[in-house]
């Protein structure tokens, strides 16, 4: 991938997606979070046998929000989630079922962070957050190749240094 920054003025919605292993980060994810509503159904099935139908029921359930959340959701993310820098803003465009655009001006930037969870690890990725001065909260890029990531934040701490905004 090449640079990840583009100069400019605003854009209608940002270039960049994720890396395409965000897929996978955010099916991973979904998973492990079914796993406990799934663990719970076969306990109630082990330890009562008086319900089958309403654990059939829950069964089903789980099994079909498990399959929507790990086969449909990632995909639908991944064609939602953009991000994009310019020496003017930070771009973000996040979401899956409700959608967020967020612009945040550089001027308006206080600090840019890395973080990396277990899986994001795993599969090479990081998450860059920029907290800005705004009551709305940080802007958040998600899932970016570790380079893109790495490279993101020393374009940002170039550009923001350039502009003597103070941050508030």
């Amino acid at each position: 991938m090449s640079q990840p920054v583009r100069s400019g003025g605003i854009m209608a919605a940002p270039a960049w997606r994720p890396s395409p292993r965000a897929k996978l980060l955010w099916a991973v994810s979904g998973a492990v979070s079914w796993l406990f509503p799934l663990i719970a159904v076969f306990v109630w099935m082990f330890i009562d046998d008086n319900r089958r139908g309403w654990q059939a029921t829950a069964l089903v359930i789980i099994v079909v929000g498990a399959a929507i959340g790990v086969f449909v959701v990632p995909l639908w993310r991944y064609a939602v989630h953009r991000w994009e820098i310019t020496d003017e803003a930070v771009y973000t465009r996040t979401g899956w079922f409700s959608q967020e655009s967020r612009v945040a001006p550089i001027t308006r930037i206080q600090t840019v962070d890395t973080q990396r969870g277990p899986f994001e690890r795993l599969l090479g990725l990081a998450t860059v957050t920029v907290t800005t001065a705004s009551s709305a909260g940080a802007v958040t890029i998600d899932a970016l190749d570790l380079a893109v990531a790495e490279e993101t934040v020393s374009k940002l701490t170039e550009i923001t240094a350039r502009h003597r905004g103070d941050a508030t």
